[in-house]
């Protein structure tokens, strides 16, 4: 859920300095992404929506209410990659672009997901946001609720000019969206196996919006029924093996490449993928068995112990395995393309999956 360098799915704050104010959308931003668009008139065409986009999501945090405005502003004007509208300008690819409705569409998108960023700082209590400080760390926790709350309410204002099925989507969207917050606060029940139940959050949490915005970007681009409904499973795959390529740069890159301290989330005691997979292994050689030993102590936070289980883990056959999960979901998610016609907007979306496929290898 990095914001810095490269995770569309969760954007979490990145190197500091990486803020300011948006400008013109550019091609630069689509390789960071890992998206290729060999088109032009495609190319065009995205670019142009997205900067449509900027201009109206300005205009929608508008409020009477300067301090309103102020924080509303306050994650719109530090950046981010903007991969929820690209989504919905690459699915009304499908169908007419420039239909009046597709900018509306991914401004809801954004909003939404600018919104779950407000309270998902809170529930993390979270310092930093793209580089910048957070909103709960620069006013209070109830503001960025707040915040967050008004953002919602901007977002289904919009969707209300769409119509029933615009609203009745993002409804459900925001529900999966807290159902999957309340799972993983709630974490996995007795006898529920952890690795299904985090799969199922990161879908529910990343996946389900993600989904809606190629969704949206076919719906009201006017693409055919069966193309909208592809799009969407190829978005909330795609959306899962996204999330999942963080937990494997988190343990896997000697870098800040995940825009974050490799091993992070160890050190925290965040349960991510390879990490659950080496506690359920049964593996009983030595390297293993020492691994699941440091693994249930919790926060890694001594120096020694968290490098010691960072060494193991870039080792272990549990991210051999994670590796091997994350690359099952990106070729599902480019499996569901199949009902769509070939041509560079397809092609834009199945470099995607080629990005994710050589990101984890």
């Amino acid at each position: 859920m990095v914001d810095g360098v490269v995770n569309p799915a969760g954007e979490r704050s990145g190197a500091p300095g990486s803020g300011g104010r948006r400008g013109r959308a550019s091609t630069s931003q689509f390789g960071a992404l890992g998206l290729h668009l060999a088109d032009p008139r495609v190319e065009a065409s995205v670019l142009g929506l997205l900067d449509a986009v900027e201009v109206e999501l300005r205009a929608s945090v508008a409020s009477a209410d300067p301090f309103v405005e102020e924080a509303a502003r306050h994650l719109l004007e530090a950046g981010g990659k903007r991969f929820r509208p690209l989504l919905v300008a690459l699915g009304a690819q499908f169908g007419d672009p420039s239909g009046p409705q597709v900018v509306p569409a991914a401004v809801v998108m954004e909003l939404t997901h600018l919104a779950t960023l407000y309270h998902d700082d809170v529930m993390d209590e979270a310092a930093v946001r793209r580089g910048a400080p957070s909103a709960n760390s620069r006013w209070t926790n109830s503001v960025a609720i707040l915040v967050g709350d008004y953002l919602f309410a901007r977002a289904a204002d919009i969707a209300a000019d769409l119509g029933p099925e615009a609203v009745r989507l993002q409804a459900r969207t925001f529900a999966r969206l807290v159902h999957g917050q309340i799972a993983e606060t709630v974490g996995p029940r007795v006898g529920e196996d952890p690795v299904a139940h985090y799969l199922s959050v990161i879908a529910e949490k990343t996946g389900s919006l993600i989904a809606t915005s190629v969704r949206f970007g076919g719906l009201f681009g006017g693409a055919p029924a069966e193309q909208v409904e592809a799009l969407a499973g190829y978005g909330e795959t795609i959306g899962v093996a996204f999330q999942l390529t963080d937990d494997l740069l988190d343990i896997a890159s000697e870098s800040v490449q995940s825009g974050k301290t490799p091993g992070t989330d160890l050190r925290e005691g965040v349960p991510t993928l390879p990490v659950l997979y080496a506690r359920a292994a049964d593996d009983s050689d030595a390297s293993s068995v020492r691994l699941r030993e440091i693994l249930a102590t919790g926060p890694l936070t001594d120096d020694a112990l968290h490098a010691e289980a960072l060494g193991l883990l870039r080792e272990s056959p549990a991210l051999k395995r994670a590796r091997e999960t994350v690359r099952s979901y990106a070729e599902d998610a480019r499996a569901r393309l199949a009902p769509l016609p070939a041509g560079p907007s397809r092609r834009a979306l199945e470099s995607l999956c080629d990005y994710i496929a050589d990101r984890t290898s």
